[in-house]
């Protein structure tokens, strides 16, 4: 798989900021892809040793919008836990600028 094929985009939550102290990025993947894509995708756009990569699914949930008889859904995705060797930190904005080049 391509780069951007396997790796959709960076999440950027409180909670995946707090992660990036400790080494680990959180980052949203394609649906096909392994945890062996992943860590080849991340060496080759940041040139960053991974050590561990945690895959979890999210589930698609249906909400009710308040005041309104009517549903959002969030459609199920992927998405990856990458720790770095070292705690080495990377840029996760460089993913963005790197993108639109392409």
């Amino acid at each position: 798989m391509k780069i951007y094929d396997t790796i959709v985009s960076p999440i950027t939550t409180e909670k995946s900021t707090m992660f990036s102290d400790k080494g680990k990025y959180v980052f949203l993947i394609a649906k096909d892809a392994t945890k062996i894509d992943v860590k080849h995708a991340i060496k080759q756009l940041y040139d960053a040793d991974v050590e561990k990569v945690n895959i979890t699914q999210i589930q698609p949930k249906t909400r009710l919008n308040r005041g309104k008889f009517s549903y959002d859904k969030r459609n199920a995705a992927k998405k990856a836990v990458v720790t770095i060797k070292d705690g080495k930190a990377i840029d996760v904005t460089k993913f963005k600028e790197s993108k639109k080049k392409k």
